[in-house]
């Protein structure tokens, strides 16, 4: 049975009980009202015409009178209702008759009066008998409807509270039903037994459940092949690998990272990070570096070898959810570095010494007292001390970034005055500026502090700075250097209005070998990489900032 058609059945039986109870109450009170008027109606007016016959005769023998006794006899004679009362009316007008021929002596009319007498005697007591009988009658009424309106009471009571738990209990327990599932637990079922829209609810509900059942192991069947595959990745591979949560705590760590950390995975996985890494200098290394690329030595696999860290911040939707930390093994590359290290400079070491050979004898040779060369001849000459200068100079910084790279260059930190430093770097750059008609102006902040550097090489960097603004500068221009405090360092800078360097090519004036598109032959492309280590080996840091078509300021900071 369908829910709507268990409320419609309920609602009419409610609707019975009320008719059912309307109808006995309005029985029971039409027949107390038949009752109450009958009494009016019958005895009552025989009692009122019973003291008009009586008025009647205490007026006396006058034919008003005797019409007024007529009247009322009349209408007590239609008004018979009682047993006897028609017997006494007979002889009531039978003396009444008697009394109107004349017959009007005191014994007459004292008989006449006590049959009137009677007639009101027996309707009085026919009211008493009546009224007690309707009494008893409605007591009687009263308790029907009482015990009527009380089952009815106990009906609808019993109705009230059992209808509504046929409608929510179904609903509480499909409340439960769904929190279940909400929660995951999907071998939560519905049990109802009715055939209405509840238990086909139920139907469905229990056959989302099963699918969704299904669906969860199938899920988890997947979910824990990609987690097994996941474990085989990292496991496999060849760098170190750690994973920790949004709180810190380790996920994951592959053998090699328990290899280079010396830990079991019982001592770190499910752990949090900062704990363990009280015992471990190496992993309180890792989280306490933030820099990308940084070089870590670590003695591994019975040599030591060299690392450098990379931490990848993983989000999801904006929400940060963990992080990564991987240890890349560079131990051959750095072997490779140092070996090519050492090969450059072993070679730019047995090329200086032929090359300053050349550079000798083609001074030799330009001699005239060799003997006289030819135009054409004194030209190839020239080509060649050229040649031999720019080889030399080539080999030098070769030799000057072998020595930064395996740190082996030697600085010698004091004490030094910024002017020094300027002071050394212009004199060799004057003669390079005179012959292209630069002028070379110095700005140096009056009572400027010292410096903590080299003045050999810091001197050298500035050099480097300053021919490559005269080189690249126009004819007969300016180059303004400038030396100022910021803030507790001094700094140390050179502007040109020569071409500028392109926003894209500016990041990487600074790497080993770059050339700018368009200079090829004006430089090595080593100049300023080493300028770079020299400066951030003192501690101090380098930068280029120009606009394209606007010239370019070179600067570094010494502290």
């Amino acid at each position: 049975m369908k829910i709507k058609t268990k409320i419609r059945l309920s609602l009419l039986f409610l609707l019975a009980l009320i008719l059912l109870l309307a109808v006995t109450g309005s029985f029971y009170i039409n027949r107390l009202a038949d009752i109450s008027s009958a009494i009016l109606k019958d005895n009552y007016e025989s009692i009122q015409y019973t003291k008009n016959m009586i008025q009647a005769l205490d007026e006396g023998d006058s034919d008003l009178a005797i019409a007024k006794f007529e009247k009322n006899l009349v209408a007590e004679e239609n008004n018979i209702t009682e047993v006897g009362e028609k017997d006494i009316a007979i002889e009531t007008r039978q003396l009444f008759e008697k009394y109107k021929k004349g017959h009007r002596d005191v014994q007459t009319e004292s008989i006449l009066r006590q049959k009137i007498l009677e007639v009101q005697d027996l309707n009085m007591q026919a009211i008493l008998r009546k009224n007690q009988s309707s009494t008893n009658t409605t007591k009687r009424i009263f308790a029907y409807i009482t015990i009527l309106g009380t089952l009815c009471f106990l009906i609808s009571f019993t109705f009230v509270i059992n209808f509504p738990g046929m409608i929510a209990d179904p609903i509480q327990e499909l409340t439960r039903g769904i929190r279940d599932i909400s929660g995951r637990n999907y071998s939560s079922r519905l049990n109802f037994t009715s055939h209405d829209e509840f238990g086909e609810v139920a139907e469905a509900f229990n056959a989302m459940a099963v699918r969704l059942d299904a669906y969860e192991n199938s899920n988890l069947k997947k979910l824990m092949t990609e987690k097994k595959r996941i474990e085989a990745i990292i496991s496999n591979f060849k760098d170190a690998v750690i994973g920790l949560d949004e709180h810190g705590h380790v996920l994951f760590a592959n053998p090699i990272a328990l290899g280079v950390l010396g830990m079991h995975e019982s001592d770190i996985i499910g752990k949090y990070a900062a704990d363990v890494a009280v015992y471990n200098d190496l992993l309180r290394t890792l989280l306490q570096t933030d820099e990308q690329e940084k070089f870590i030595k670590i003695f591994a696999d019975d040599k030591e070898s060299y690392f450098v860290k990379e931490k990848l911040e993983i989000d999801n939707d904006g929400v940060h959810i963990g992080s990564v930390i991987i240890l890349r093994n560079i131990t051959r590359f750095q072997e490779l570095d140092a070996a090519k290290t050492n090969f450059i400079a072993t070679i730019s070491h047995e090329l200086k010494t032929p090359i300053s050979s050349l550079k000798l004898s083609l001074k030799l040779l330009a001699d005239s007292r060799i003997g006289a060369l030819n135009e054409e001849q004194r030209k190839l000459v020239d080509t060649m001390n050229e040649d031999s200068l720019r080889l030399l100079k080539i080999t030098g910084e070769l030799l000057d970034m072998t020595q930064v790279e395996s740190g082996n260059i030697n600085l010698n930190i004091r004490k030094v005055k910024p002017e020094e430093i300027v002071e050394q770097a212009i004199r060799p750059a004057q003669n390079l500026a005179d012959s292209k008609g630069i002028s070379l102006e110095t700005d140096i902040v009056p009572d400027i502090p010292e410096v903590n550097a080299d003045l050999e090489k810091s001197s050298w960097v500035l050099l480097n700075f300053l021919t490559n603004a005269i080189r690249f500068a126009p004819e007969h221009s300016r180059i303004h250097i400038s030396v100022v405090p910021k803030n507790s360092a001094v700094e140390f800078s050179v502007s040109d209005s020569g071409p500028g360097i392109q926003e894209i090519y500016l990041g990487k004036v600074f790497e080993r070998y770059f050339q700018i598109p368009g200079t090829a032959g004006k430089g090595t492309g080593m100049g300023l990489a080493i300028s770079k280590d020299i400066i951030e080996k003192q501690n101090g840091t380098i930068g280029a900032v120009s606009e394209y078509g606007n010239g370019s300021r070179f600067w570094f900071l010494l502290s």
